[in-house]
């Protein structure tokens, strides 16, 4: 797993996994993280990723504001 460790909850995240058939990302908020899996908040909801499928994973920047 690449750099979730240092990442601080509350910071917004994409992180990369492995599922069925490929890979997928969860990207918003990380909510909480534990020795077995992260949880991060997405616009669908929390989703909870297990640590041992993760493949990459980094902070980044705020969305964009929405233009009127």
């Amino acid at each position: 797993m690449s750099g979730l460790p240092d990442v601080p909850v509350g910071t917004r995240v994409v992180v990369r996994y492995r599922i069925e058939g490929g890979f997928t990302d969860a990207l918003g908020t990380l909510l909480a993280r534990d020795a077995t899996t992260c949880t991060v908040d997405t616009k669908r909801g929390p989703v909870v990723v297990p640590l041992d499928a993760v493949v990459a994973a980094k902070p980044v920047p705020p969305p964009p504001e929405r233009r009127h």
